[in-house]
This record gives structure tokens, C-alpha cells and sequence, in this order.
């Protein structure tokens, strides 16, 4: 419990907003079930949310201390109030999220709390499963990354075991992941293989695609699977053996099939036709191969999950 005085430049104010300036971490939701459960007293008696403090008057805030703290990019997490998750799979290690097109995984220059990894430490504090103020160093972390504009299966990690292990199947390739796409047209032939060398441009964030090495190229190959075709689009599954950066979406539009609503490497007429906004890829199955020890991990081998509901392809393909 914490006490705070009120001191005659803070009379005259509301309780909830004098609270909510008080300690900016608490998510107003949060703050006004703790008035209504009586966590928020004054001069020891319940309190109402409207009620008007007076110089003098003593707070009792039956409120956990990191409420208190100043907001940092490690707290953020704390304003969550209805961390939004949709979740594939969870066990005492790991958690597979879906994430949605549009959101972050990580805070950028745009977004610093309405991001995937604040939306998973908020729902493990809520659940009691994690608290940094119990841990020396550990923090739940993404073992896999998706673009902002990119939908698909992430993996965290609940534990410092779990994410050395699965950062080393990632490393080692005994994890495979399959991307659903709409390409502009159709691939031929309609299954094959993508080979060539990608050299990113890190001043514009995008990548460019040769069919020979170049100094600071990467090898990239893509396996590729016409699924379905109506009209001018194409549903197409993809497997990757390299995790380049834009592997999918340069490879395909560098094969003349730029993905549907892509706006770096696709077409804008088209985008604009069908009102696309964001590229139609999306990570939708995951297999955890482990042709080696996987440790705490091990009842995972040879099992396969998938996000059934793609948004594109039920759009396009239904």
C-alpha cells in the first residue's frame, strides 16, 4: 500500500485524473475498477471516481508498485489492459501467436505500445506467469520476426531455455515455414524453384534481385506452389530455405508475379484496382522438424500447426 498527500496545488481535481497523472502506467480501465473495489481509498474511506480531493486528503493505494514507475520501454506493456492475442498454441514454454496484417512486433518509430511483444507481456503479467520485478534478466521474447504488413505464425518464448533452443532450430533450419501469396498471374511452371542473390539497400529498405553473385549478395531460394487461379490472380504456397529480407515478395515481382497490394515491389495500378493496401502474404504453417535434440522442446517433434482463417484467400479464392 502507498499514501499520497494532497497538496493544495493538486486540490480541487477529480480522483481518477488526479490518478491518472499520477501514475501514467495504470490503464484508465484498470484505475476505475480499482476505485469501484475500493483499492483506491481517501482519509481511509471508499472513494467515487468524481469526487473532488481537498488539500490535506490521504490517498491509500492498494495499487502494485510498478504502476508507480515512470513509463521506459520495458514497461509499456503495463498500459495494456485488454491485451489482444490470437493464439494458436500455448504451453508452459512457448506461445504461437497469429499476428494480424498492420501490427508491429516490435516498438518503431511509429508505434511504441500497440505492439505484439507488449500485447504477450501484458497477457503472461495478467495470467501471473511472469513479472519482471521476479526475474534478474529474462523477459518473454519473439523468437521469429514478421513485417508489419505481413500476417502469420510468431513464436515467443516464455523462458530463457525455450528461446535458446528454438533461436538454434531457426539457425540450423529445422523449422519450416510456409507462406500463403497472391501473385499477379501465374508462375511457370506452376511448382518449381527460385534460386538467385538478394543485396539489400539499407538507406531505402529494400532489396534487389541478380541472377549472378554480387559483392554482398545473398543466396536466396524460395520453393514455390500453384494452389488455385481465378482470373488474373494466383494462390500461391511458398517454402523457404533461405530467410532473406523481402525474399518472397522481390523473388516473385523479379519473375514478373509481383504480389497483390505489395507497394514496394508490386504494381500500383493493380493495388488500386482491388483497393489493396498491404501485400497478400502470410505465414500460415509452421513444422517443427528437429532432426536433432530439442531438449525441454522434444514433444514438439514432427508437429505441425497452421492459422486456418488467411484473410486473402477466402477474399479471392472462396
Amino acid at each position: 500500500m502507498r499514501e499520497i498527500t494532497i497538496g493544495k496545488n493538486d486540490a480541487g481535481q477529480r480522483l481518477d485524473r488526479f490518478l491518472s497523472k499520477a501514475m501514467p502506467l495504470l490503464p484508465p480501465a484498470l484505475l476505475q475498477k480499482y476505485i469501484r473495489i475500493k483499492r483506491v481509498k481517501c482519509n481511509g474511506q471508499r472513494t467515487q471516481r468524481d469526487q473532488r480531493l481537498q488539500a490535506g486528503d490521504v490517498l491509500q493505494l492498494y495499487i502494485n508498485d510498478e504502476f508507480f514507475e515512470q513509463p521506459r520501454e520495458d514497461n509499456l506493456f503495463l498500459t495494456l489492459f485488454q491485451p489482444k492475442l490470437n493464439i494458436v498454441y500455448e504451453d508452459e514454454n512457448l506461445m504461437l501467436l497469429d499476428k494480424r496484417p498492420g501490427l508491429v512486433v516490435h516498438a518503431d518509430e511509429n508505434e511504441r505500445v500497440n505492439t505484439l511483444i507488449n500485447h504477450i507481456q501484458a497477457y503472461l503479467y495478467q495470467k501471473r506467469e511472469w513479472n519482471p520485478k521476479w526475474e534478474n534478466a529474462f523477459t518473454p521474447a519473439l523468437c521469429n520476426r514478421i513485417d508489419r504488413n505481413t500476417g502469420g505464425i510468431v513464436m515467443a518464448a516464455k523462458n530463457a531455455e525455450t528461446l535458446r533452443i528454438l533461436n538454434e532450430k531457426i539457425r540450423d533450419r529445422e523449422i519450416t515455414k510456409k507462406y500463403l501469396c497472391v501473385t499477379l498471374g501465374a508462375m511457370t511452371p506452376q511448382e518449381g524453384r527460385i534460386e538467385c542473390f538478394l543485396l539489400k539497400d539499407e538507406k531505402n529498405n529494400q532489396v534487389r534481385v541478380y541472377h549472378r553473385p554480387v559483392p554482398g549478395g545473398k543466396t536466396a531460394v524460395t520453393l514455390y506452389r500453384t494452389l488455385n487461379k481465378r482470373g488474373e490472380l494466383s494462390l500461391v504456397e511458398v517454402e523457404l530455405l533461405t530467410g532473406r529480407t523481402h525474399q518472397i515478395r522481390a523473388s516473385f515481382a523479379d519473375a514478373g508475379h509481383p504480389l497483390l497490394g505489395d507497394g514496394k515491389y508490386g504494381r500500383g495500378d493493380v493495388n488500386r484496382r482491388y483497393g489493396e493496401t498491404r501485400q497478400a502474404l502470410y505465414s500460415y504453417c509452421l513444422r517443427f522438424d528437429f532432426p536433432t535434440d530439442a531438449g525441454i522442446l522434444e514433444y514438439l517433434r514432427g508437429r505441425e500447426f497452421r492459422v486456418e482463417d488467411v484473410p486473402f484467400v477466402g477474399k479471392y479464392f472462396g
